[in-house]
């Protein structure tokens, strides 16, 4: 039972480590957000494809919360064709540029 509970405090460590591995730059993001800009950069927008919705709010988002959802795009555990083509240019870096500068807007 001893060894178990190191080996789930190294494990725990493992995984913080590699979530925040990439630290944002709100100044690199700012760089790297045209793409974004044309869904998520228009208050209320709503878009058609594939189906009618409301596009979210980033600014003010906390940024772990927008790196995990680029990643789950890219990944294949979100689904939406425009959010798919755009993550697959991103690296964890750009991803985490982009998550600072929208998590630093009010």
């Amino acid at each position: 039972m001893r060894h178990t509970k190191g080996l789930l405090v190294i494990v725990l460590a493992l995984a913080c480590t590699a979530v925040s591995a990439a630290q944002g730059s709100p100044e690199a993001g700012r760089k790297k957000i045209s793409m974004c800009l044309g869904c998520h950069g228009i208050p209320d927008y709503k878009t058609t494809f594939p189906s009618v919705y409301s596009v979210p709010k980033l600014g003010g988002q906390h940024p772990e919360y927008i790196v995990k959802a680029l990643q789950e795009y890219k990944t294949g555990e979100r689904s939406h064709p425009s959010m798919k083509g755009v993550v697959e240019t991103l690296s964890d870096q750009d991803m985490a540029d982009i998550a600072a500068y929208f998590g630093g807007l009010k």
